[in-house]
């Protein structure tokens, strides 16, 4: 969810509001992710490298977030949504910690739409978190080494549970992914939008999806034309 800040400098306004306008945009694609049927969204709310931003800046998008979950929870768990947090909380603020624990608990049984929010999360350090928990299953005589393939590493990862993304989009014109969900995204198509976040909207969600809809997945194998 990208372009908050540069949304707000193009307008002459704080980049604060920009992120206050990305929260609106969030609840427009959480809304349209119900209204659409689709059964998982992940949002990468808050990167492990994002603690590099001014003081400032982090202090107002930790007061949004909690402002988000205090005001959101409710009607998240009306409308039956399942929230997940994948991450870590080494150096997040303890009131920030237990809102996310208090809205994972609160809507643990629900059914419809999973939400996962990735707060004070990167993928490279969920990759070493993962090796780092199967090397010490291995020193204590748990598993062998031969005993580690791919399946065993997924559930060792923040994801565990998780299917692998169908689509990932990103707002604000950059072409990259940028430390998300790398070991998941093997097989994820891409979609980048040049517009910000803070416009993004429930029509831009349909438009990206009826793109996916329309590629046809290989998966490292023939496409239905080549094996006709």
């Amino acid at each position: 969810m990208d372009g908050n800040g540069r949304w707000a400098m193009n307008r002459g306004l704080p980049r604060i509001e920009g992120h206050r306008r990305g929260v609106e945009a969030v609840r427009s694609c959480v809304r349209g992710a119900i209204e659409l049927g689709i059964d998982y969204l992940t949002l990468y709310t808050f990167s492990s490298e994002n603690w590099r931003r001014p003081h400032d800046e982090i202090n107002d998008l930790m007061g949004l977030l909690k402002l988000f979950i205090k005001r959101d929870l409710a009607e998240l768990h009306q409308q039956n949504v399942k929230i997940r947090s994948i991450g870590t909380t080494e150096g997040v603020d303890g009131d920030v910690v237990k809102l996310i624990r208090e809205a994972v608990e609160l809507t643990k049984d629900n059914t419809g739409l999973k939400l996962t929010t990735a707060f004070n999360y990167g993928a490279r350090d969920e990759i070493v978190r993962a090796a780092r928990a199967l090397a010490a299953k291995v020193q204590a005589g748990e598993l062998a080494p031969e005993e580690i393939t791919a399946e065993c590493f997924e559930t060792h990862l923040d994801t565990a549970g998780l299917p692998e993304p169908d689509l990932l989009i990103r707002t604000g014109g950059d072409q990259r992914i940028s430390n998300f969900l790398l070991w998941q995204s093997a097989y994820t198509e891409f979609v980048f939008l040049d517009s910000f976040w803070p416009e993004f909207s429930k029509d831009m969600l349909a438009k990206a999806i009826s793109e996916f809809q329309s590629r046809e997945r290989r998966f490292g194998g023939l496409g239905a034309r080549c094996s006709a």
